[in-house]
């Protein structure tokens, strides 16, 4: 019972919340500064020099000595660069200061991050802008204590260089159109809409030590070479198994450490691969959501190096077992709590979430492209469709339920919704349950889940920045065209029905509730006319057109500009990791594989050559065999080393942008995978300790 209520007092403390603002703030600046969160106003110069003289107090109390811009570029990660509070006095001594100024913007140097053009390297001024609606909070680490202020980063022209802010311009156009929808419906109580997120977090862990013997894990976060070994996922064992010690024991750190940063670690359990893992928390606005996402990947691998691991966050670490996603859990929720994705008992009954629902899957199909680009980043090209996450075709589950109520509305006889039942075990020492009104699809991409859309594509290494912001933008856009209809409309109900009909009946091609693994649902997929983009530079081309350019821009959520700079840096990144994959793969083969061959193919010469002066009649034929095999595997391996330098120095000398990223994905990809196969080949006929790395076998199971 101590434990418990220890482990509740230390939710948050770390956190300079909604609470201790009220503590420590004014009564009347504290009222002044919620009106302006729940207005959506700028605070004013007066309130924000309050807000930063009790954050400054309370964060020094607490052995705070450095502050910092916490913002999220466009490389993927987080940034900071950290002031101490130290302010030197004419006297030679010094104060503890911290300024409303200093709160509000700070000026990292914009030159070196990627902006795809919206800045020249030497124009170098860039903002970081306090994001007054996630909290700030307090970083524990070896260098001691430090307030962390979220913010957005932006140019000296205003223009985003961030995943933030396109995100919280996302967030107030899908409000303010929700809004609308919401007024025709008769609330207009409510003041805002707000997009809650709930993502779920897969990750592997491996043993230090190997880690540092493996090139590829350390150079590129993911596997270049290496033949599974005799037992893989196979016996299905490790999902949902019980969790060892060690890794029970990272998994304590990591809660406590998240947990006192307000980050609601919620659930935690083994996956299917060996060491894979997986944590989910509890729902959060949108913008917090994807602050606390970020925490979340930050902070598992800085506490897995206290325990003499490493976490992976790469979505295919490991060929041969599944790899890692990140399930971005999205809903609408009004300021006074009302779940507009929630179907209640009757959904056929529930026109205003029929209306929301339609939206939804008028946003999806439109801009499944779109879509499908949030959702790309080079290593999710080697997951995507592989029998392990959502296939590259996007399309979306309603269950049983949702999916008769869209043929009942196509048909024109709207007249029932099926219920769920009483699931009867068998046993009679355990209890009914009620069963739900549907089943679940793992293999969808985009999934109902029983009052949310579940996005099962998103990268488990990237920000859920850009998936929200797109998904907020697309929705935004279709309710936008709905209460345009609507708002005419002399006889609502009978205009509210006949839409409903109209876009279900038009975009029921997306609704898929089959085995999204099936090579039937590709050949289901292509007669629909649904989009198949299996790699991310054909996603990026998608997000770049015309039409996208113009979408995002109505809205102000990204403009032209930003829009091309995002395509420019996707293409780069493609390019830069596959060069940095290739380059890897090219020195580990030539300096460590290929020298542990050679040996290997010596010592064997020299022993079937010791054989045969000692006994002429010794049957070598084994060894003889082994060492043919050996020696044209290295002969395979290096006339692909060759080819794949060739590849590279190719793709390096090619037109940047897609030009150079369709060189590395062409040439550069499959040069790579004709490398490994040999080598792979290799490791399977030398003796364990005169291979040069540890193996598959080694990394997954011996933690």
């Amino acid at each position: 019972m101590k434990e418990a209520a220890s482990t509740a007092r230390l939710f948050g403390q770390n956190v300079f919340n909604d609470a201790v603002m009220c503590e420590r703030l004014p009564k009347k600046m504290y009222d002044e500064l919620k009106k302006s969160l729940d207005r959506g106003e700028e605070l004013s110069p007066a309130i924000a020099e309050a807000i930063a003289g009790a954050m400054r107090d309370w964060a020094i109390e607490r052995g705070a000595t450095h502050y910092t811009h916490w913002f999220q570029p466009l490389t993927g990660v987080t940034a900071e660069k950290h002031d101490s509070f130290l302010h030197p006095l004419p006297d030679g001594k010094a104060a503890m200061d911290f300024s409303g100024k200093e709160l509000i913007k700070g000026e990292p140097d914009a030159s070196s991050f990627p902006s795809g053009g919206l800045r020249a390297t030497f124009e170098a001024r860039g903002y970081s802008v306090w994001d007054c609606t996630s909290p700030a909070f307090l970083r524990e680490g070896a260098g001691g204590v430090t307030l962390v202020i979220p913010t957005a980063f932006c140019a000296y022209t205003g223009e985003a260089l961030d995943k933030k802010t396109p995100l919280l311009r996302s967030m107030e156009v899908l409000s303010r159109e929700a809004l609308r929808i919401e007024r025709l419906f008769g609330n207009s109580a409510a003041k805002r809409v707000i997009p809650s997120v709930g993502p779920e977090q897969e990750y592997f862990l491996i043993d230090r030590d190997l880690y540092l013997k493996r090139k590829d894990l350390f150079f590129t976060g993911r596997t270049l070479f290496g033949a599974m070994p005799p037992k893989g996922q196979e016996m299905e064992d490790h999902y949902f198994g019980s969790i060892k010690e060690r890794v029970g024991a990272y998994m304590k750190d990591l809660n406590e450490e998240l947990w006192k940063m307000g980050v609601s670690a919620k659930t935690q359990h083994n996956e299917v691969a060996p060491a894979q893992h997986e944590l989910a928390t509890v729902y959060a606005t949108a913008n917090i959501a994807s602050d606390h996402n970020q925490l979340v990947m930050d902070t598992m691998k800085k506490v897995a190096l206290r325990h003499g691991l490493v976490c992976l966050l790469h979505e295919k670490p490991f060929a041969g077992v599944n790899g890692s996603g990140k399930h971005n859990n999205w809903s609408l929720i009004t300021d006074e709590g009302k779940n507009l994705l929630d179907p209640g008992k009757n959904p056929h009954e529930n026109l205003e979430f029929l209306l929301m629902l339609t939206a939804i899957l008028k946003a999806v199909d439109d801009h499944a492209d779109v879509l499908r680009f949030s959702a790309a980043n080079p290593g999710n090209d080697h997951r995507l469709g592989a029998n392990e996450a959502p296939p590259a075709i996007i399309s979306v589950f309603l269950g049983e339920q949702l999916e008769d109520v869209v043929e009942q509305i196509v048909a024109g006889h709207l007249q029932h919704s099926k219920k769920g039942e009483r699931m009867k075990i068998g046993v009679s020492t355990l209890p009914f349950i009620k069963k739900d009104a549907t089943d679940r699809n793992r293999t969808s991409p985009f999934a109902f889940t029983g009052n949310k859309f579940e996005f099962r594509m998103v990268p488990s290494s990237a920000s859920i920045a850009g998936p929200n912001c797109v998904l907020n933008t697309l929705v935004a856009d279709a309710l936008h065209g709905f209460a345009d209809e609507l708002e005419k409309a002399d006889d609502f109900d009978g205009a509210l029905k006949a839409l409903i009909t109209r876009e279900i009946t038009a975009h029921q091609r997306i609704v898929f509730g089959g085995n999204g693994y099936s090579e039937a649902w590709v050949e289901e997929a292509r007669r629909r006319d649904l989009p198949n983009i299996d790699n991310m530079v054909d996603a990026v081309a998608a997000f770049s057109s015309r039409e996208t350019v113009e979408l995002f821009g109505k809205y102000g959520v990204l403009s032209e500009a930003e829009v091309r700079s995002r395509a420019e840096i996707s293409y780069e990144t493609y390019g830069k990791a596959l060069a940095i994959e290739a380059h890897t793969m090219v020195d580990m083969a030539s300096r460590d594989i290929f020298p542990a061959v050679i040996s290997f193919i010596s010592t064997l010469a020299d022993s079937i050559g010791a054989v045969r002066r000692c006994s002429e009649r010794a049957d070598v034929s084994v060894q003889e065999s082994l060492l043919i095999e050996a020696s044209d595997l290295l002969k395979e391996a290096k006339e692909a080393l060759s080819a794949l330098l060739e590849a590279a120095e190719y793709a390096g000398r090619a037109p940047e942008g897609r030009p150079r990223a369709e060189a590395y994905r062409d040439r550069v990809l499959p040069a790579m995978a004709a490398l490994r196969a040999p080598v792979d080949r290799l490791e399977t006929l030398m003796p364990a300790d005169v291979w040069p790395m540890p193996t598959y076998g080694d990394l997954l199971f011996k933690i």
